[in-house]
């Protein structure tokens, strides 16, 4: 079981990270709300992983903190809800966010988070209720700051923006859905975390 990593940042393409340990290379996905942290390319990097074996694959998920791990174990336990799918809500909303809409029940919020449907929605508040009540209260606790380093900040837009999309496509939104996300928050000025930052905060 690969636990944690810690190496250098090859390559970021949202939201897959290529992170080199040791001599080799690991593909690993990240939540948006994790990459966002990432330092910039060259540098060294602690991400805490969760390793998944599928039939068609083997996937590696990390994470920057054990707490956001601990609700990604947690939400794959959820009948209905996998890894991409847990992925897909920890990009949209950070942990905290996500503990705070269980508790108060705000199916409506869950629903705009790409593959959760009403029942999906409903099954996540009561299950994931349930299961914070056994966790230790102040395991989420503190919404996080997330800071953006500007190392592509002369990035051309349209490059920016298509990267953007393909990367709301790869957490589970329509390429149609995607592009008109995209295409409300898009200025000249921004890079691609940037673009998909504002998409996911517009689209919520």
């Amino acid at each position: 079981m690969i636990g944690r990593l810690r190496g250098i940042i090859l390559e970021k393409q949202p939201p897959l990270v290529l992170i080199e340990a040791n001599g080799v290379g690991y593909e690993v996905h990240m939540p948006m709300t994790c990459f966002y942290e990432l330092p910039e390319l060259n540098q060294e990097a602690v991400i805490f992983t969760q390793f998944i074996v599928r039939e068609d694959a083997q996937l590696l998920y990390g994470f920057t903190s054990k707490q956001e791990r601990a609700l990604f174990r947690e939400l794959i336990k959820v009948n209905g809800v996998g890894p991409k799918l847990a992925l897909a809500i920890l990009s949209g909303m950070s942990a905290q966010q996500f503990v705070t809409a269980v508790e108060r029940e705000e199916v409506a919020t869950l629903v705009k988070l790409p593959g959760v449907g009403k029942k999906t929605a409903e099954r996540l508040v009561v299950e994931m209720k349930d299961r914070f009540k056994g966790m230790h209260g102040d395991l989420f606790g503190g919404d996080a700051t997330f800071t953006l380093t500007s190392e592509n900040a002369a990035i051309d837009s349209n490059d920016a923006e298509a990267e953007a999309v393909a990367a709301l496509v790869a957490l589970g939104y329509k390429p149609q859905e995607a592009s008109r996300m995209v295409s409300k928050v898009g200025r000249p000025d921004a890079d691609c975390e940037t673009l998909i930052r504002e998409a996911l905060r517009a689209a919520l």
